[in-house]
């Protein structure tokens, strides 16, 4: 998922996103999106108002992870569990300033994945991952879909050999987490493949990490933002990660090497409410940082200040939010 991008599709739809592209809008208002795998709703929060309060949507499955927003285009896209698919949402404006409690599906692509984590967006581009699990013969793979106006059409698969969880699209560099590890991993010129198997340009191990889940990059200020879910079933070891002018970091480090940990900034103990953090946005305005825990509370949404130094810090403000399993951010 995720800091001040501009996309334009110049036949069909315009996207400003805080997760995927990257030119500052002068629009000030700034709305989080989340998901859940357990309630069936989105909620919507207006972080530019004085007492933000998240408005819920019923969609079309109870379990989804992954979204993208624009109040430009007016339209939602979010990666469906429940029906292993993509869904484009409409009229999100007017469901916000009515008061409805659900919202109207316009299309969906074919259901040519199944256990979908994450999606991210490049211009007309749509990327989803697809984790491993029984129902997919334990394939991992990323899938591209072409947004028009009239649909979501798939146009390349590529299979990959880790486990996929979070994904971040900055032009044509793909970034992405290998779950299960503390690795990282780097697609040069990702949309220019094949459909197929490929393999990373680049991967570096994050020193100290244990278990990769969410990440996010902002161009304005060359962050990088990773999740640690430490042990699953944990729901007190989870941290954030904040890698500053990452570009010449990565660069700087070799192939299969490691971001050693003076080159890192983390939050991370008893007071952060971190135990599964699963998604992560970032705001580089303002300087936070919000994060969909899912395990500690039984779900929560949680918002930091950028740290300057590792600590333990509290977030700013947290909500409950059951089942949260993914956080836009848009501005």
């Amino acid at each position: 998922m995720k800091n001040l991008f501009l996309t334009v599709s110049i036949v069909s739809l315009l996207f400003v996103s805080c997760d995927d592209d990257d030119t500052t809008n002068s629009n000030d208002d700034l709305m989080l999106v989340t998901t859940s795998n357990t309630s069936g709703t989105v909620s919507f929060t207006n972080l530019s108002q004085s007492n933000p309060v998240p408005a819920n949507f019923t969609v079309g499955g109870v379990d989804n992870d992954g979204a993208f927003f624009s109040p430009i285009s007016n339209r939602l896209i979010i990666a469906s569990r429940t029906n292993n698919r993509l869904e484009q949402y409409q009229g999100i404006e007017e469901a916000l300033d009515g008061g409805s409690t659900t919202l109207e599906m316009q299309f969906a692509s074919a259901s040519d994945f199944d256990n979908p984590r994450e999606i991210s967006i490049s211009d007309d581009k749509i990327v989803v991952t697809q984790d491993q699990s029984v129902a997919n013969g334990n394939t991992n793979k990323f899938l591209v879909y072409q947004r028009n106006t009239s649909g979501l059409v798939l146009v390349n698969e590529y299979t990959v050999d880790f486990k996929v969880w979070g994904i971040h699209v900055e032009g044509s560099t793909l970034y992405a987490v290998a779950d299960l590890t503390g690795d990282i991993v780097v697609f040069n010129n990702f949309f220019s493949n094949l459909t197929g198997a490929i393999t990373p340009t680049k991967r570096v191990t994050i020193e100290g990490l244990v278990r990769t889940h969410g990440l996010t990059f902002s161009s304005q200020d060359n962050c990088l933002v990773l999740t640690d879910i430490g042990n699953a079933l944990l729901d007190n070891d989870g941290a954030i990660i904040v890698i500053n002018d990452f570009t010449n970091v990565l660069a700087d480090t070799a192939n299969l090497g490691t971001i050693a940990l003076s080159n890192q900034i983390k939050i991370s103990g008893s007071n952060t409410h971190l135990g599964n953090p699963v998604d992560v946005s970032y705001d580089s305005s303002s300087e936070k940082i919000y994060v969909a825990e899912r395990l500690f509370g039984s779900g929560q949404v949680l918002t930091f200040d950028k740290p300057s130094t590792s600590s333990n810090q509290a977030p700013q403000s947290f909500r409950t939010e059951a089942g949260v399993s993914s956080v836009y951010l848009y501005r």
